[in-house]
């Protein structure tokens, strides 16, 4: 699907040590107002392959969401992100003002220049 592959552009760019939300990603990959779009891209990421640091995206709140989806596997999600040297406080949440990512727009419109390219 192609605007899954769009959002795995996005979320490629994040870098180790740093999360998006949900609807950060949404927005910039296009899609404005679909967090929840982003969430079932990354359900379907094959956590075995580290092509799409799935892991480094969470809620605004600053949590990994919990899913009963995912069989009990959230807890994966934390454990990678704090081998990144993210911390989490003891409500389970991420200071955003200190982990999140704020990309320049040439990030964004590199990464999916790329995407369009493949396309073509």
């Amino acid at each position: 699907m192609l605007t899954y592959e769009r959002i795995y552009a996005v979320v490629r760019q994040i870098p180790r040590g740093r999360v998006a939300t949900y609807g950060q990603v949404a927005e910039l990959a296009g899609l404005v107002g679909k967090p929840r779009l982003v969430g079932y891209a990354l359900y379907r990421v094959d956590m075995t392959i580290p092509d799409v640091p799935w892991q480094r995206v969470i809620n605004a709140k600053g949590e990994v969401s919990q899913s009963p989806l995912r069989n009990g596997t959230d807890y994966i999600q934390r454990a990678m992100l704090e081998d990144e040297g993210i911390e989490f406080d003891h409500r389970g949440r991420v200071n955003l003002s200190q982990y999140k990512w704020h990309p320049p727009d040439s990030v964004i419109e590199q990464a999916l220049a790329a995407f369009k390219e493949k396309l073509d």
